[in-house]
């Protein structure tokens, strides 16, 4: 039986998730299964992205700016940043800016050590996931005793906002990126194979199905989605009922009409930022 919402504290608002681009649908997924009736609005900044190649000041700078004219159109009870490179950048200053709670996303380390058998994990995130210090902090409190194979795969982010926007990934092209990956489920003398992967970046678990389909044994793959949605009623928003849908971009998105649609949200509309 699924935790209910907290509906103890006034204003009542929908849950706003933000993400650089498609990837929070993934984590909105998981929202809509814990809290069916939950009302759910997208803000994504699409203007920018792939955010992990952007200078960190400024992007920071810019996540603030994006997510308080997000909350201003939509009022929100909650803001949920589905983004890693986005929580681990302007966390902080989010929860200062605004009068809401505001939940971020890391790495599912701690779930995935908690399940791993063979103390081999692997993370698959983006190149800015996979060497920030906050990655590795995560490592060190949560999975010390675990060997890490770290894979960046930034393509996947492309590869999940074009599967959205109706083509779906080769097969082959994701067994050729992630070959590193495979090789570490059978890995030569006597390492332990690798059992369990992080998908550190919230685009990834959007191509899950087609990740299980190229992976040449079986995995454990593990995200934050479950932790997020958890989150939410933890700090105790006041999330309204009801169909909402409501849907954000900072650039033209017409293309992506039918795959937010497909996650329960309406016809992208602009969102004006404030100068």
């Amino acid at each position: 039986m699924k935790k209910p919402l907290d509906k103890t504290q006034p204003p009542a608002g929908p849950i706003l998730v933000f993400d650089s681009g498609v990837g929070g649908l993934s984590v909105a997924q998981s929202l809509r299964k814990h809290y069916p009736h939950a009302a759910l609005c997208y803000a994504c900044d699409n203007a920018w992205l792939p955010y992990g190649l952007r200078p960190d000041e400024a992007l920071a700078a810019r996540i603030v700016r994006v997510c308080s004219a997000a909350v201003a159109a939509c009022s929100p009870s909650v803001l949920v940043v589905a983004c890693n490179t986005a929580s681990t950048l302007a966390l902080d200053a989010l929860r200062e800016g605004l009068t809401i709670p505001v939940i971020g996303t890391v790495p599912a380390i701690k779930p995935a050590a908690m399940v791993s058998r063979t103390r081999h994990i692997g993370l698959l995130a983006t190149q800015a996931t996979v060497r920030r210090p906050y990655t590795q902090q995560l490592i060190d409190d949560f999975a010390s005793d675990c060997r890490i194979t770290r894979i960046a795969a930034d393509e996947l982010v492309t590869l999940a906002e074009a599967w959205l926007g109706g083509r779906a990934p080769e097969i082959a092209r994701l067994s050729h990126l992630l070959a590193p990956l495979w090789q570490a489920t059978s890995p030569e003398g006597d390492a332990a194979p690798l059992d369990t992967v992080v998908l550190g970046c919230t685009h990834f678990p959007l191509l899950k199905p087609w990740l299980e389909e190229a992976s040449p044994t079986p995995l454990t793959w593990v995200d934050s989605g479950d932790a997020i949605a958890r989150r939410v009623a933890q700090v105790g928003a006041h999330v309204s009922e009801g169909d909402d849908g409501r849907c954000f971009t900072t650039a033209p998105a017409q293309g992506l009409r039918a795959g937010f649609q497909r996650y329960g949200f309406g016809a992208p509309q602009p969102l004006s930022l404030p100068d």
